[in-house]
């Protein structure tokens, strides 16, 4: 069953029951868009323990708050008492929540798009905030005085941004004005929660904009300080006639594909992290930057720690950062060093970052071309996919583990990716002969 009907459902079961039971939030907002919904949430007069008596699986995730989840179908909805809310001295939760009606369930919402109920049993609608209207004029706007909503959850300075990028709205000016008087305090939210909304502002197709409006709103030189400094940051022209290391980046952010792998803004967003302190003008009045992604590496790794992201996502954007200057050299390798290369765990990652770093500068996709059709051709020959020759051969043979151990496996498997051998038996019979030297 879809989560539309399903949501339908339960509405259906809080109306049998006598109670007063609405769709609320994104989801209004997506639907009068016309757009399909990923999640139901769910706003009604019932009480947690009426919720609870009417539905056979439920979670009490914030009771005290009113709020229930309802599984059904594997699926979970949300389904929140209406509440009133006041204090909040944390910046982030209310001090004290009161249980009341659904205007007041309304107004205590962040922006006036995320402040509709629908019904659409009955195709009802109840604005209390304006909403409707700012929806049709795609406009931003809080619900109330900006400053106190910002006060309540200082995150939501972040989401104003995000939400003006990912629905190609504009901020109204006082909302945008509020923005910018108190971007300091989003320093005072969590960096598990600052990640989650800058992983959602950095997709395709509203990534450059959504850099953009972090940098006019104040945001970005509290959220990713080090990227301030690329403003202003000048290239060599015969490589970047695009501009400054900002104006290449947001370029670059621009021609995402709408399918582009989770990495994939943040190798943009840090791959040149490193050229505003490298930066040089050298004898021939040429702009250098020597070393760039060798410190844009250890730069990229202390951003990502900072905002708690996975490791294994630091691993594969730290390494595409290290060697986003590697693939130009492509075409000079050895066989054996190129397919090495084609066989990284994070090439396509790689391969992707190249091409867009292309388009974003002097649009040659020569080198692009080549590695594809070099990765095209590894493929038509799976015998060369897997080494021929692992650790316990060598020990076999009587080769004690250690470093030359290792340097034997690397060397076979060079003349293995340069197709001087085809078996494990010639492989292992080179090993053989070159041990008894």
């Amino acid at each position: 069953m879809k989560s539309r009907d399903i949501a339908l459902n339960i509405l259906r079961t809080l109306h049998a029951a006598g109670y007063e039971a609405w769709l609320v939030g994104g989801c209004v907002r997506d639907e009068l868009r016309g757009v399909a919904p990923k999640d139901f949430d769910i706003a009604t007069n019932a009480l947690p323990e009426q919720v609870e008596s009417l539905f056979p699986k439920t979670i009490g995730v914030g009771k005290s708050f009113g709020v229930m989840l309802v599984l059904e179908n594997d699926q979970q909805f949300e389904v929140a008492t209406f509440r009133a809310e006041s204090g909040y001295t944390d910046g982030r939760r209310p001090d004290t929540v009161t249980f009341g009606d659904a205007e007041a369930d309304a107004l205590r919402r962040d922006f006036t798009i995320n402040g509709l109920f629908l019904n659409p049993i009955t195709n009802e609608l109840r604005d209390w905030v304006g909403g409707e209207a700012d929806l049709k004029a795609r406009v931003l706007r809080t619900i109330g005085d900006p400053a106190e909503r910002f006060g309540e959850d200082h995150l939501r300075l972040l989401r104003a941004v995000r939400f003006a990028a990912q629905l190609d709205f504009q901020i109204e000016p006082a909302t945008f004005a509020a923005v910018q008087q108190h971007a300091e305090k989003i320093n005072r939210v969590s960096a598990e929660r600052i990640r989650d909304e800058l992983l959602k502002l950095f997709r395709p197709p509203h990534a450059a904009r959504g850099l953009d409006l972090l940098r006019d709103s104040g945001l970005l030189a509290h959220v990713l300080p080090e990227m301030m400094l690329t403003i202003g940051c000048e290239q060599s022209p015969e490589y970047h006639p695009e501009g400054d290391v900002y104006k290449h980046i947001r370029l670059m952010l621009d021609s995402m594909s709408a399918d582009a792998a989770a990495e994939l803004p943040w190798t943009i967003l840090l791959h040149d992290i490193a050229k505003p302190a490298t930066a040089s003008v050298g004898e021939d009045g040429r702009i250098h930057n020597y070393g760039h992604d060798k410190l844009g590496a250890e730069m990229s790794e202390v951003i990502l720690e900072r905002l708690k992201f996975p490791r294994k996502q630091i691993d594969a954007i730290v390494f595409t950062v290290l060697k986003h200057m590697n693939l130009a050299a492509a075409p000079k390798m050895r066989k054996a060093k190129l397919r090495r290369m084609l066989l990284r765990p994070t090439f396509d990652l790689e391969l992707e970052q190249h091409r867009i770093d292309c388009l974003g500068s002097h649009a040659k996709l020569d080198i692009y071309d080549f590695l594809r059709a070099e990765q095209a051709a590894l493929a038509e020959q799976p015998a060369l996919i897997e080494p021929l020759v692992s650790g316990r051969d060598l020990i076999d043979l009587g080769i004690k583990p250690g470093p030359p151990m290792g340097e034997l496996l690397n060397a076979i498997r060079d003349r293995q990716l340069a197709e001087e051998f085809s078996t494990r038996e010639e492989a292992l019979a080179w090993a053989k002969e070159k041990t008894a030297q």
